[in-house]
């Protein structure tokens, strides 16, 4: 490879190795793909796209990004005030290399290159002012004030992009430079990142007010209220879907466990415990059966039992065996069987104790709703 795209790659490198954000430049999807194929972890989220780029026509919709056909979100938009513009695809601006040793003699250099800068600015010459501070920010690239200048000059050039790489290099020299957080505040609401321009412009506000922040404040603020307003409506909205859902999936857990008009053999303190909490999802009444295998009235009135079960199906019908499961019978102080407890919610409403089958069927229908 010839040396001079070697010294280019490197200085790119260094480049993205200063300020990694540089990479989200859409014009590098296909650099990003390409280090994504090897495998590299890429230094933020590229799910997380900003507003504007998920929502091109200023509006965000509520439910629309949701792929359940059977969603019930209902869906709303939110009417957003101010002109966006189009994202700058230009190759990433120059930037200093923090690690080359600045002397006075470059300081002074660079002072001078700023200083044409400003004067190109203050005539209008904007492309020259960033050639001036591109080359200021060479010879002096630990200048936090350099890169914010020249994200002001971004900013006048409706390139937000660049503007917000250079107010991102500048704040990672200096966290506390306002200028840095006033252009990058600027330069997102250009794009309609309208929330982190609020932060970045009340942040600079907060650190050195200007009129010029304040104006900007009063036409990003109410949109980025709006956006938050629906943020907080979707997500309850979401909320409350996905607690319908999980409710209906233990609905569904409970229907299987009932076993819908079968007599449900109980096994274990642990399994009677559960189908009680099933019952108690659907809301349904219980009927606990207590036999034991040597009870002729228990053979005679258990099909009995099984009948009643098929003919009412929204009713739970447990059998518990006494010589199997003494601890239940205890629980219960079985004294004779059979006996039939009628339950809801876990709380005892009635019991018959004997074979009879009139007195079973009428207690089922007065606390099954079907007398």
């Amino acid at each position: 490879m010839e040396l001079p795209r070697v010294e280019q790659l490197r200085e790119f490198i260094a480049l993205c190795r200063s300020d990694p954000s540089v990479l989200q430049d859409p014009s590098l999807l296909f650099f990003r793909e390409y280090l994504t194929s090897l495998g590299a972890k890429l230094p933020w989220d590229s799910s997380k796209s900003s507003f504007m780029e998920q929502h091109s026509d200023a509006k965000m919709s509520c439910g629309s990004s949701i792929d359940d056909p059977d969603d019930d979100i209902v869906e709303s938009d939110i009417e957003l005030q101010g002109d966006v513009v189009e994202l700058d695809n230009d190759p990433p601006q120059k930037m200093g290399d923090p690690s080359i040793e600045v002397t006075q003699e470059h300081c002074d250099a660079a002072q001078i290159a700023k200083a044409r800068a400003m004067v190109a600015i203050s005539e209008g010459r904007l492309i020259e002012a960033i050639d001036d501070l591109t080359e200021a920010i060479l010879l002096n690239p630990g200048s936090a004030i350099l890169y914010a200048t020249r994200a002001t000059v971004f900013v006048k050039l409706s390139k937000p992009n660049a503007a917000i790489r250079d107010a991102d290099a500048a704040l990672q020299i200096n966290p506390d430079l306002a200028k840095g957080y006033k252009s990058r505040g600027m330069a997102r609401s250009m794009i309609g990142e309208w929330q982190e321009a609020a932060k970045d412009l009340n942040l600079a506000s907060n650190l050195d007010h200007d009129e010029e922040i304040s104006a900007m404040l009063k036409k990003v603020t109410p949109n980025a209220r709006k956006i938050e307003e629906h943020k907080r409506k979707y997500e309850g909205l979401l909320k409350e879907r996905e607690r319908k859902k999980a409710e209906e999936a233990t609905r569904k857990e409970a229907t299987a466990a009932l076993k819908d008009g079968t007599v449900i053999v109980i096994q274990s303190v642990n399994e009677l415990a559960s189908k009680f909490s099933a019952a108690k999802v659907l809301l349904r009444l219980v009927v606990l059966y207590f036999t034991a295998a040597w009870c002729g009235p228990c053979r005679m009135i258990s099909p009995v039992y099984s009948e009643l079960a098929r003919k009412h199906p929204q009713v739970a019908f447990l059998k518990v065996d006494i010589d199997q499961l003494r601890e239940a019978a205890a629980e219960y102080n079985i004294n004779s069987v059979p006996t039939f407890f009628f339950l809801r919610n876990g709380k005892e409403l009635d019991k018959v104790v004997g074979a009879d089958r009139g007195e079973l069927e009428r207690k089922l229908a007065l606390h099954s709703g079907t007398a």
